[in-house]
């Protein structure tokens, strides 16, 4: 049997390192939607054409060009992979705040999207 002493730790994503202690690493908790992201990403792609039609038509128009598929989903933000002929890309589409459940990340796609007075956003006074 063997043992694993983690000694470092360094998260890195598209958008750079950063060291991690490894106390944080241990408090860490998981990604609320890390069981069940696949079943989202395939629901929102074969039955949310719309949805993805708008999410998408916040890239630049340069982006647009090629198929766009759900790649990823977290509590940050969701991630389309956009397949062209110069090319594959990976474009993070950020959530204004992290989300933690379903209605939280149900109203983070509708600001994406561009409607933020539905599901209880207001507007400022």
């Amino acid at each position: 049997m063997q043992r694993l002493e983690i000694e470092s730790v360094v998260v890195t994503d598209a958008t750079g390192a950063e060291p991690v202690t490894v106390a944080d690493l241990l408090a860490a908790r998981p990604d609320p939607f890390c069981e069940i992201e696949s079943t989202l990403l395939w629901h929102l792609a074969t039955a949310h054409d719309d949805v993805v039609a708008r999410l998408v038509s916040r890239l630049p128009a340069p982006l647009r060009r090629g198929q766009i598929r759900p790649l990823g989903l977290d509590r940050y933000g969701v991630r389309f992979r956009i397949e062209a002929r110069d090319g594959d890309r990976d474009i993070r589409l950020p959530f204004h705040k992290p989300v933690d459940d379903m209605t939280g990340l149900s109203q983070a796609i509708r600001v994406l999207m561009g409607c933020p007075f539905r599901n209880g956003l207001r507007a400022r006074r």
